[in-house]
């Protein structure tokens, strides 16, 4: 006997997102961790990230997490969320802002809102805009954007 294999979805459909709608995430604290692994998966070793003494030397006074490790940890924290988990089709791109360090040490976490909703029929659901910050334990925003996702309709496309 064939069992059915689907992916249990928990997201939100497309027509349940209204302008407006927020989410917050979960809070992270970023690790020495976390920045040694970003550096050894993207090949990334900075000195900005990966020597203290050379960090001293600049404007953070001290090392940084990598611009990009903040934003896939964004992604990470907003895919607990699970508002798009079984229900995102594509992550179709972004626009996005560097605008404050993340230092080792710093607990971010994601404050989403649902920007703009448009639908299309034809992809069988729409494209959902969120405005996404990532804030830090002092309120401060350190990277900022737009991310547009491909969501799924509840029903099924026009054949």
């Amino acid at each position: 006997m064939e069992k059915n294999l689907a992916a249990t979805q928990f997201g939100t459909y497309f027509e349940d997102f209204a302008i407006g709608q927020t989410y917050t995430s979960p809070a992270r604290t970023i690790t020495e961790t976390d920045v040694t692994i970003f550096a050894g998966l993207s090949g990334d070793y900075n000195p900005l990230h990966t020597d203290a003494l050379f960090a001293e030397q600049t404007r953070f006074g001290k090392r940084i997490a990598h611009g990009l490790l903040g934003l896939s940890i964004a992604s990470g924290l907003a895919a607990r969320l699970g508002f798009i988990d079984g229900t995102a089709e594509a992550f179709l791109g972004l626009d996005w802002k560097f605008r404050d360090a993340i230092y080792i040490g710093d607990t971010i976490r994601v404050l989403v809102k649902v920007a703009q909703t448009k639908q299309m029929k034809r992809l069988g659901g729409g494209i959902v805009s969120f405005n996404i910050e990532v804030v830090n334990q002092s309120g401060t925003v350190a990277q900022k954007g737009v991310w547009r996702v491909l969501v799924r309709s509840r029903e099924e496309p026009a054949e």
